[in-house]
């Protein structure tokens, strides 16, 4: 360690305030997901009420159903991935204050967890990707279907 210990401290909060960034890109994914969620869910909810009435269009109401909840998964699974995500950021803050504690011993524990952390929200975004690209298409079957519907 250098000989000047309040230099060090520095250091070492600045090095534990770096995962702070990616803490707040994932929690923002994360209300994000979760908002998602939410609309999926009361897309559902809603789809079911009409499900029940026994709609000449049933059959295309159980395709609708069998999308989002699709959807639900995807996004769901995303929201897994960002608490994991959050949790290594936040592991990799308390594994550098610990290894500066104790002499630098921990290796490449902060850093593996660091890359973790990324590559969770990688995935978390992946399955993101995933489900925005369902609810486009799902969108598009319905207005499909509604105008077909008019037409007639």
């Amino acid at each position: 360690m250098s000989s000047n210990p309040t230099s060090i401290h520095y250091v070492i909060l600045t090095a534990m305030l770096a995962p702070a960034f990616f803490l707040t890109a994932t929690a923002t994914l994360l209300s994000a997901a979760n908002n998602r969620l939410a609309r999926v869910v009361d897309r559902l909810r809603s789809l079911i009420v009409t499900w029940e009435a026994e709609a000449p269009d049933r059959k295309e109401r159980d395709v609708q159903i069998a999308r989002h909840r699709q959807r639900a998964h995807l996004v769901l699974r995303a929201c897994q991935l960002l608490y994991t995500a959050l949790a290594c950021f936040v592991g990799t803050s308390l594994t550098l204050a610990m290894d500066a504690g104790l002499d630098f011993r921990m290796g490449a524990l902060p850093t593996l967890l660091a890359v973790l952390g990324v590559s969770f929200l990688l995935g978390a975004s992946y399955s993101l990707w995933r489900e925005v690209n369902l609810a486009v298409r799902s969108f598009d079957r319905e207005l499909d279907h509604e105008l077909a519907r008019r037409l007639r």
